[in-house]
């Protein structure tokens, strides 16, 4: 039976990823590939899972060193390098990526399909018996990692139209450093629990949306004028 907990914890992913989907209305990606990525995206939370577990055993350091390392090297390396990699496996050389939105669909996709899984591991098991935990992760986290989608995607698909060998080196390298950094950041101001992380987090948030709605916009309208509409 789907128990409350579990609408909570699936409802912000599936509510984004369909958002992205009928926001695509100039030339929707076939479903069957969207929904690929998305479960793509969700079985790939237990290898990352695994991984992780298996770095944490060897942090070699204490305090805020150690909480950077579980920020940018375990989480934000790790999730964001299998989560791209599921996208370059199953998406990059498809027939169907043939403008540069579709990168940005194909990541967040794949970002959401994972979010979710998380999302369920947290609110159903992990911190069941702790209040609002499902509304913050709905409101904060699950729209964190697409918003890190967008910038892979972002990067993704300047590597793929690219003409110039050493550019599309270039943002490749980039389709994993950017969205990393932007997600070790995240983490490492909620992780370090310091008094001033708060003010710093909702600027830092702000401009997680500002700069990639922007992303989003130019390839949004990059679309709209390849197809003239």
């Amino acid at each position: 039976m789907f128990s409350e907990p579990l609408f909570i914890a699936v409802a912000p992913g599936v509510a984004l990823a369909l958002l992205v989907y009928l926001a695509d209305w100039h030339e929707r990606e076939p479903l069957r590939l969207l929904l690929k990525l998305f479960a793509l995206g969700f079985v790939a939370v237990l290898p990352t899972a695994f991984i992780e577990q298996l770095l944490l055993m060897f942090n070699p350091f204490t305090g805020l060193l150690a909480i950077a390392f579980i920020s940018f090297a375990v989480a934000g390396f790790i999730e964001e390098f299998i989560k791209r990699w599921v996208v370059l496996r199953y998406a990059f050389n498809s027939v169907e990526f043939n403008e540069r939105l579709d990168g940005i669909i194909y990541a967040v996709f794949v970002a959401l399909g994972f979010a979710t899984a998380e999302n369920i591991e947290y609110v159903v098991y992990a911190f069941a018996n702790t209040p609002y935990i499902g509304l913050y992760r709905g409101v904060i986290s699950v729209p964190a990692h697409m918003l890190f989608a967008i910038t892979m995607g972002y990067y993704l698909s300047l590597a793929k139209f690219s003409m110039d060998p050493a550019l599309k080196s270039v943002y490749l390298r980039k389709s994993l450093t950017m969205p990393l950094l932007l997600h070790g950041v995240f983490d490492f101001i909620l992780l370090s629990q310091m008094e001033i992380a708060f003010f710093v987090f909702i600027p830092f948030i702000i401009y997680l949306w500002i700069t990639n709605m922007k992303k989003l916009n130019a390839y949004y309208n990059d679309s709209k004028n390849n197809h003239g509409h």
